[in-house]
């Protein structure tokens, strides 16, 4: 049966899409807020999104996607560049790593993992932006990122788990 323009078109933008919402991600994660001090301390989006579709679509965000998007993330933020570029390429390959794990397990149970992922990545970020920088950041704003990117998880993972249903009707 051959497929038609819009069929191809409508495989495509599902294809594109979990790129898409990581890169939106991004994007809001560089936007500047009145509040003084909130870019040091504002949670790591883009992580919860490489995150989930490791486990959940990898073949949707395979790790070049991840390295070009943290790429982006330090362009577009400032960070030194190859640091999130490094940090989502090996979150994405751990996670994806182990999706046997995480295949019929409770929601808890793959945000507790992400808490873990999420200290691990957050503490070689800020040991190589401190590396990089020459002094230590502060570990205060290290800790205040950690705990919003954690509370931040069930909120995204919800609409990641909806974009995912609909990426699979057809």
């Amino acid at each position: 049966m051959k497929t038609t323009f819009l069929q191809r078109l409508d495989q495509v933008v599902r294809q594109l899409l979990p790129f898409s919402l990581t890169l939106l991600l991004v994007l809001l994660d560089a936007m500047p807020t009145r509040l003084p001090g909130f870019a040091a301390v504002a949670p790591l989006l883009p992580l919860i999104s490489v995150y989930y579709w490791a486990i959940y679509r990898p073949e949707l965000l395979p790790p070049s996607v991840a390295f070009a998007l943290g790429v982006i993330n330090d362009v577009i933020i400032g960070t030194p560049l190859g640091v999130s570029a490094l940090v989502y390429l090996l979150v994405q390959g751990m996670t994806a790593s182990q999706r046997r794990f995480f295949h019929g397990k409770s929601f808890l149970v793959a945000w507790w993992a992400f808490g873990l992922v999420a200290v691990v990545a957050l503490m070689l970020q800020w040991i190589l932006v401190s590396v990089i920088f020459g002094h230590m950041l502060a570990p205060q704003a290290v800790i205040v990122e950690f705990v919003m990117t954690v509370a931040f998880y069930p909120l995204l993972c919800w609409l990641f788990a909806r974009t995912q249903l609909a990426l699979m009707r057809q």
